[in-house]
């Protein structure tokens, strides 16, 4: 139970709808994060921005005779003396506001706080950084924030005091950021809480979205689960409306076909391997029954007769070559089987065929040969394996025709890329299941025939192997009572 309780969390973890879930609420989480930051940031600087703003009024809103008494300054001549008792006159402590601050600055940097008591201590900048203040306006605008000599940080702006043209010093306001601060990590707080409810949200709705989302792969899965090597005919729909999901099972679909055509050619191979050896095995036996007769014969005593001995080994030597021949032409087709390796020339067809004439005359003995052929035909082969074709297609038709009345065409002609080289016959023809079959191995339309005359039915599956070794093609056709007709197809020289 253990066991299995960790593999479902297993698979739970590494499932695909998990992992999505877990990156979507991750990404989503993180996006709400960096909302947060810039909302607390945007928001704080708004909030200092506005409360500065308020204090800037405030500031101005203060009436000056509170701050200055000075009764010379109607003349707008001020003596060094009068200055001294204008400072003296300056009214004591005044604000009442218990989480903020008031000062003044002179002209000479001389610090005076304004609040009372219960207010509180206004934080103080050095003299030069309150000259450079009052000499640059642009400095005088916004808001500055200072830590007061207790620790607290306190939003602090500033204002000329007195008129903009007699300006006698600076007036400081400062603010406690205690309330601003606690106002920000309340809605923080808040914003936080509204972020866990919406994932807690977007959690509930997308796991049944996402097992919706991914019916069609499941569907997929189960449908892989169900082939094997002798189910390959399923198929995947593919339009299940996702793009991805049809494109897999588009590819899905193009394997599957590959692989029961695959297995379909694998099982035709392996039949005809098990027919191969089976036949050339039978074939194989019969010479060496015979032989292994012939000996026997022998041994028990027809040695001693000369006519007995005589045609023994004459019967011996035939089934000898016979099985020569078999194994030659199964050494043949093994090589042809491999990549066969050509030794290709540019050569003319007519003259190869013209030079084969005499031989193909004394094949036919008093049968009748006609020759058709266009000259100037060039093609890239190799001189001898053509030959062997020719040899092999034109002893099939002696072997077919009668030795009186047969007749024996051998045509050649050409088109724009490829040559053709026919060879008619008028014996019995064949059958519609005989053709199908005429270029397997060891098979033979005429059982009788083609043994007496020693022939194992590899010369039609040679002579195959041949020309599409040379790029070609070999079909033929027949009809039963009117003969048959075998056409090879080569291209021509400069077309490869």
């Amino acid at each position: 139970m253990k066991a299995g309780g960790k593999s479902r969390r297993k698979y739970a973890l590494r499932s695909l709808r998990s992992q999505l879930l877990a990156r979507t609420l991750l990404i989503l989480a993180l996006l709400l994060v960096l909302i947060g930051f810039l909302q607390y940031f945007l928001m704080k600087d708004f909030l200092y921005r506005s409360r500065a703003e308020a204090m800037d009024t405030q500031l101005n809103s203060i009436p000056a005779d509170l701050l200055i008494k000075d009764s010379q300054e109607q003349s707008g001549v001020t003596a060094p003396q009068e200055q001294t008792n204008r400072r003296n006159n300056r009214p004591g402590p005044f604000l009442f506001w218990p989480d903020m601050s008031l000062a003044s600055i002179d002209t000479d940097g001389t610090f005076q706080s304004l609040s009372n008591e219960n207010g509180l201590k206004p934080p103080r900048l050095t003299t030069e950084q309150y000259h450079a203040m009052q000499q640059s306006k642009r400095m005088r605008h916004g808001y500055q924030l200072i830590t007061d000599a207790q620790g607290k940080e306190q939003l602090v702006v500033f204002r000329p005091l007195g008129p903009p043209d007699r300006s006698s010093g600076l007036l400081q306001m400062g603010v406690s950021t205690t309330s601003m601060q606690e106002q920000l990590i309340n809605q923080l707080r808040t914003f936080i809480l509204l972020s866990l409810i919406a994932l807690a949200i977007g959690l509930a709705l997308m796991l049944p979205v996402l097992r919706r989302t991914l019916v069609p792969l499941s569907r997929m899965v189960e449908a892989v689960k169900r082939i094997d090597a002798g189910n390959l005919a399923e198929r995947f729909d593919a339009e299940q409306g996702q793009y991805e999901v049809d494109r897999l099972a588009v590819s899905f679909n193009g394997m599957l076909e590959r692989l029961e055509h695959s297995f379909a050619a694998e099982r035709e191979l392996q039949m005809q391997m098990r027919r191969f050896i089976a036949d050339a095995s039978h074939e194989l036996r019969t010479p060496l029954t015979s032989i292994h007769g012939f000996l026997e014969v022998l041994l028990r005593g027809a040695a001693s007769n000369p006519k007995q001995l005589l045609s023994a080994l004459e019967s011996m030597y035939g089934e000898s070559k016979r099985m020569n021949k078999l194994v030659s032409d199964l050494l043949l087709l093994a090589k042809l089987d491999r990549t066969p390796e050509l030794k290709l020339e540019d050569i003319s067809l007519d003259a190869l065929l013209l030079e084969m004439k005499p031989q193909l005359l004394m094949l036919a003995g008093t049968r009748k040969v006609v020759f058709d052929m266009t000259a100037g035909i060039r093609i890239l082969a190799e001189g001898d394996k053509i030959k062997q074709v020719v040899l092999n297609l034109f002893h099939n038709a002696v072997q077919h025709t009668d030795l009186e009345r047969g007749v024996i065409q051998v045509n050649l002609s050409a088109g724009k890329k490829l040559v053709d080289i026919q060879i008619r016959d008028n014996g019995p023809g064949m059958s519609k299941d005989q053709l199908e079959r005429i270029f397997e191995r060891f098979y033979r339309g005429d059982e009788s025939r083609t043994r007496s005359s020693g022939g194992a039915g590899l010369g039609l599956a040679i002579t195959q192997s041949i020309v599409e070794a040379h790029g070609g093609n070999i079909t033929a056709e027949s009809t039963p009572g009117t003969g048959s007709v075998f056409k090879v197809t080569l291209p021509l020289a400069g077309t490869v």
